[in-house]
């Protein structure tokens, strides 16, 4: 399978191609002075069709189904492969540039990731699966004779790419809803195309799952230590609108809502808990590198917290009407596993100190309220500030310290991408 230059995430933020033509209003032909409004995949999406043996009837059947029949190139007056043609001729097929080299940095080493290497014959197969999956939705819901075996056909010879975009196009043309395993599935399949979320996200319609705080649908950092991360170095957007941004920040997952769950409930056990307005403040400081102090905009930090727990039911009452929130239970069986981490680096952390140079915070303070918070709240939440607070400190971690931090990240089910918010500060032996 030819792959583009550059990742598709990269090129383009939406739909793109015939897909994302079709997911556009209007009109679907070449505007004055002979541009088109479209992008130069919608060329290369028009020679993948033109090449393959679909039939003029076919190829109009499938732009019908993912337009949703709002344009018609039969009803102006010309063929289906002519107006393709227009296309191929708009967007001309270009020479393959230089590959990019990609790098990433993990303490001393540079590592190039690869881009995924897509298989023509898997991913042709793993299309022709969630086709076959939606098939009996598809042609109850889409009012075109032969929508899904012609899909079947276009995926065969026009390509998997293709094919997987239009079916995602005729879904959210026609409103077909995906349970959250299909929508998953959509979502994993995705990434080896290496398309922007968009493509699957906007406009599909999910049978979301009910709120639940407990669930760990994000790849990233959630919850109360997430919004300490969006604050540190903070320079951008007023206070309130990171916040709004922070509670509506739900990973492509999670249910709408899920953010502003997970954050309220961390919110609410930290206003219940027996912590002490200091060691709150101490506890905030820390994981948010001191970028944003409640007191210069005369607020305490409980009144920080409330104001925190304010946006999000707001936000609940938006996307989440129904939604009652009630405290979940605690994962205390690995309270002694973070601790016993914490306490490990302690010694280490007691010789820095967090922005020393504008009221910092000692790290001895800091591990301190760490600890309150991991015996006396939530071992999850201590976990995710504390490496907030290792970040912070831009602390140096053996290969085999971050190994264990991964293990235990994946106990409290935290996503592919959470604990390796602080693997720049690997040291490694090579």
């Amino acid at each position: 399978m030819t792959q583009p230059d550059e990742p598709y995430y990269t090129m383009y933020d939406d739909d793109f191609g015939l897909s994302g033509l079709a997911g556009r209003s209007g009109d679907a032909l070449p505007l004055a002075g002979g541009e088109m409004a479209g992008d130069e995949q919608a060329g290369e999406d028009a020679r993948s069709l033109l090449l393959s043996s679909l039939s003029e009837d076919m190829i109009r059947t499938l732009w019908l189904a993912a337009d949703g029949a709002r344009f018609d190139p039969a009803a102006r007056g010309t063929t289906v492969r002519s107006w393709l043609v227009g296309w191929s001729e708009a967007y001309p097929a270009r020479p393959p540039k230089p590959p990019k080299s990609f790098v990433k940095y993990r303490s001393t080493m540079f590592v190039g990731p690869r881009r995924p290497v897509l298989v023509e014959e898997e991913m042709r197969d793993a299309v022709l699966g969630e086709i076959a999956a939606v098939g009996a939705d598809l042609a109850r819901a889409v009012p075109l004779p032969e929508i899904v075996p012609v899909l079947r056909r276009a995926v065969v010879e026009a390509g998997p790419d293709l094919g997987f975009r239009l079916l995602l196009r005729i879904l959210k043309a026609h409103s077909v809803r995906v349970d959250k395993v299909r929508y998953d599935r959509f979502i994993e399949l995705s990434e080896p195309f290496e398309y922007h979320f968009v493509v699957v996200h906007g406009g599909l319609e999910v049978d979301w799952p009910p709120l639940d705080p407990a669930r760990r649908d994000s790849d990233w950092d959630f919850g109360f230590s997430e919004l300490a991360g969006r604050f540190a170095h903070w320079y951008d957007g007023t206070v309130p609108g990171v916040l709004r941004q922070v509670a509506a920040a739900d990973d492509v997952r999670q249910s709408p809502g899920s953010a502003a769950a997970v954050l309220l409930e961390d919110v609410t056990r930290l206003l219940a808990s027996p912590l002490s307005t200091d060691s709150l403040t101490t506890l905030w400081l820390a994981a948010s590198e001191c970028g944003f102090r409640p007191d210069r905009f005369d607020l305490d930090v409980r009144q920080w917290l409330e104001q925190t727990a304010e946006v999000c039911q707001e936000r609940l009452r938006e996307t989440a009407p129904a939604y009652r929130p009630e405290p979940g239970p605690v994962r205390a069986d690995l309270a002694d596993d973070v601790l016993r981490e914490l306490r490990d680096l302690e010694p280490e952390l007691v010789s820095r100190t967090i922005q020393p140079h504008w009221q910092g915070i000692p790290g001895a303070d800091a591990a301190r309220a760490l600890e309150q918070v991991v015996s006396q709240v939530d071992p999850d939440l201590g976990f995710r500030l504390f490496l907030r607070v290792l970040l912070a400190l831009g602390m140096p971690l053996t290969e085999e310290r971050y190994a264990r931090y991964e293990a235990l990240g994946e106990r409290f089910g935290y996503g592919e991408f959470h604990v390796s918010l602080v693997d720049g500060y690997i040291q490694s032996d090579l």
